[in-house]
């Protein structure tokens, strides 16, 4: 559970950033994001195997309930990073004309 709300506080960051990103049109700032998004993805996996293996090993219907509840809002969580990192690649798109969506080597 430690990992949820490093997970929230990690896309706030986010939406805030890109949204700094765009009115500003910062494109290191955006970038940033579109950079942190990674690390979102690999928390909602984290989050995923911790609470599979959890629910798997307790077998009590109220655990897995409980554990798939964490496991969706750790979906919707990266849901959002990933709209934060649509508005970043939309800043870099407005300011520099290039597309970098799903390019993040070329970032």
């Amino acid at each position: 559970l430690i990992d949820i709300p490093r997970m929230s506080e990690l896309t706030r960051k986010m939406v805030k950033d890109a949204l700094d990103a765009f009115v500003q049109r910062d494109m290191a700032l955006a970038r940033q994001v579109c950079l942190m998004d990674e690390q979102v993805d690999l928390l909602r996996d984290q989050i995923f195997r911790e609470l599979l293996t959890y629910m798997h090993a307790m077998s009590q219907p109220d655990t897995v309930d409980r554990g798939v509840y964490l496991i969706l809002v750790s979906r919707h969580l990266e849901r959002i990073g990933d709209h934060a990192s649509n508005i970043a690649e939309n800043a870099i798109f407005l300011v520099e004309g290039r597309i970098v969506r799903h390019q993040k080597e070329k970032l």
